[in-house]
């Protein structure tokens, strides 16, 4: 039988949850700490959609890719490692927009909030985001995925992850899932005051490339918007910036695999830009909330090395939003936008 006070403590009013969710990343940059890492992403039904069917995927990915691919990102991971914090930037910058999102929270809303930060894949888990959430008696739960454009291989893949951890729950809470915000305007804008303030130290190029992580061209196919929004940030970004058509151009990064994913490609654009002409480029990533392997290794360091082995002159990477103010404040405000009829 309850106990009057826990009644009371069970009808009184609950916080808000906001569960913060990225990619993931290995604990280490070590082949042994990468392999669980990988099987786990490359497991994910969302991310490798059949063909081939499931069980030829299985035999491909236990007795091929775990057993070469490891080793190769072990050392790719060890160039990035520790350079944005402790560990990976990824996760180390993700623990300081958790921080600072739940101090503007704090500020705007007080006492109404927990934040919490999940990976789809790695540590800290879903499971343990969820559970952190679960037992601070936050009955309603915001889940923020830190990608502006939407893809089922991404965002749908957090939302999975959610779903999957509530079937495990006695009282499933109220939930409000932000699926995307590629085009919001404090997003563009702060993606353009980081170009800006990038271009007034390091002087304007004679070309922008916005490089985004692509998706097989069958999932486009299949119905996936993902690359329609990521033209739709392409051209708003533009536009904030007052870039000709000449000047500027949306391409895709990251392919994996021999099938045929969004065009056009990053690494061969940059090969081909100095025959153009284009000697001084700068590249932004506005898919990534902040800097992780793909973008300071692939683009900043082997990207910059097939530009300059073409001809170019000139390479600048514009970092992520990471934890800028401007980026801060608008995650922050997106979140208690949607909280209306919550407070009530």
């Amino acid at each position: 039988m309850y106990q009057s006070s826990s009644i009371h403590e069970s009808a009184g009013e609950t916080k808000i949850g906001l569960l913060l969710s990225n990619l993931g990343t290995p604990d280490a940059p070590t082949k042994k700490a990468v392999k669980p890492y990988l099987r786990q992403f490359l497991s994910d039904t969302r991310v490798i959609e059949p063909p081939p069917p499931r069980w030829v995927w299985k035999i491909i990915l236990n007795a091929v890719i775990l057993n070469l691919r490891p080793r190769k990102s072990a050392k790719a991971y060890q160039t990035v490692w520790n350079t944005h914090g402790e560990g990976s930037p990824l996760l180390s910058i993700a623990k300081l927009q958790k921080t600072e999102i739940a101090s503007l929270l704090e500020k705007k809303a007080p006492g109404q909030f927990e934040v919490a930060l999940g990976m789809c894949y790695g540590n800290p888990s879903m499971n343990s985001a969820l559970a952190e959430l679960e037992s601070k008696g936050c009955k309603k739960i915001i889940v923020l995925p830190l990608y502006p454009q939407y893809a089922a291989s991404s965002t749908g893949s957090v939302f999975d992850a959610v779903a999957k951890e509530f079937l495990t729950w006695r009282n499933v809470p109220d939930l409000r899932f932000i699926s995307s915000y590629n085009e919001e305007e404090k997003y563009i804008d702060a993606l353009a005051n980081s170009v800006k303030e990038y271009q007034k130290t390091h002087g304007k190029p004679d070309f922008l490339l916005m490089s985004y992580h692509g998706i097989p061209k069958r999932y486009f196919d299949k119905g996936d918007n993902y690359p329609c929004q990521c033209c739709k940030t392409t051209f708003r970004l533009a536009q904030k910036l007052d870039l000709k058509p000449s000047e500027y151009q949306m391409t895709f990064q990251s392919r994996l695999g021999v099938a045929e994913w969004m065009k056009e490609y990053t690494d061969k654009t940059l090969k081909l830009l100095p025959s153009k002409g284009i000697k001084n480029v700068q590249v932004i990533c506005p898919g990534f909330s902040a800097d992780c392997l793909e973008t300071i290794e692939e683009i900043s360091e082997e990207n910059k090395d097939y530009f300059m082995e073409s001809g170019g002159q000139k390479f600048g990477y514009i970092p992520a939003l990471n934890d800028r103010p401007d980026h801060i404040e608008f995650l922050t405000q997106i979140v208690l936008d949607n909280t209306s009829g919550w407070n009530k």
